[in-house]
């Protein structure tokens, strides 16, 4: 079984400390992966916001944010101005790609696309996803093959871009199996490679699940799971930084058990993307997950 291993970056410490201790530990473990950048201004301080969304409050209780993002990173936006995340950390994106890992687009503004873009009409989502597009050429000079929205949160115009962006394969949403989405009762001609396991901080403080043994629970779904593939997210700002030992356990777990890890080109590679379900987007609930992501209709 294949397990694609999805990176996203979110904020500009996650971008120059979290992607470097990825790269290596990736490189150690043999491991392929695509990292997803978010390339404008860092505005995780306005994430504020969301402290009146249902369970907020108990995630991020559970997971330390300021431990895990620091007291800078939750400034900017607010109290602090928000740095360009392409200007000023294109070193680590460009060194990522040069390792050999897939890279491509999580966002623009990682909070504005999380909290408005199911809100937002086309020509704000339009100009949300070309500014991230500029930016990713102005990085690496050459155009993106995939896309993985931040917070998997999107809209019906999102989806169309995709396919007038020239995307070949996605990763928005959270599901059970790689689809095509259905826009407008058509089939869209970029396939998404759905989340398929919970990430860390969605089990860690659930259910007796620490830091320690999450790995074990993670190990638990795989094993056997009779799927040919699977999607693991994780974020350079959490697992390239202080759960950066437990996902070494977790990739030394996964190796035994005989999985290959790869990338999101790599696993959609192995697709038959004519035979590929054609499934609608809707809005859903994730286990440990506050409010409405984006999600892969059963």
């Amino acid at each position: 079984m294949q397990i694609a291993l999805k990176i996203d970056v979110d904020t500009l410490r996650g971008t120059r400390e979290g992607v470097p201790a990825l790269v290596r530990a990736l490189q150690q473990a043999g491991a392929g992966a695509t990292f997803l950048f978010s390339l404008g201004p860092d505005h995780t301080g306005r994430a504020i916001r969301r402290v009146f969304r249902k369970g907020f409050i108990g995630k991020v209780s559970r997971t330390s944010v300021l431990e895990h993002y620091g007291l800078r990173t939750l400034l900017y936006g607010t109290l602090l101005p928000g740095p360009n995340i392409g200007a000023r950390a294109g070193a680590q994106m460009r060194a990522a790609r040069d390792a050999g890992f897939e890279v491509g687009i999580h966002c623009y503004d990682h909070v504005a696309w999380q909290d408005f873009v199911t809100r937002r009409d086309a020509e704000w989502t339009a100009r949300q996803m070309r500014l991230a597009l500029a930016g990713f050429e102005a990085v690496f000079a050459a155009a993106p093959r995939t896309h993985g929205a931040a917070g998997w949160q999107m809209n019906d115009a999102a989806l169309l871009l995709e396919e007038q962006l020239g995307f070949a394969y996605a990763s928005d949403t959270r599901g059970t199996t790689p689809y095509v989405p259905l826009i407008n009762g058509r089939r869209s001609c970029v396939p998404q490679l759905p989340t398929t396991l919970p990430t860390l901080d969605e089990l860690i403080g659930l259910d007796g699940i620490t830091a320690e043994n999450v790995h074990e629970a993670l190990l638990g779904r795989t094993q056997g799971s009779g799927s040919e593939s699977q999607v693991f997210t994780l974020h350079a700002e959490l697992e390239g930084m202080k759960l950066l030992p437990v996902l070494t356990r977790l990739f030394k777990g996964w190796l035994a058990q005989g999985h290959e890890l790869v990338s999101l080109a790599t696993l959609c590679g192995t697709l038959d993307i004519d035979a590929l379900p054609a499934c609608a987007v809707v809005a859903g609930t994730v286990p440990g997950r506050s409010g409405t992501l984006a999600c892969q209709q059963a």
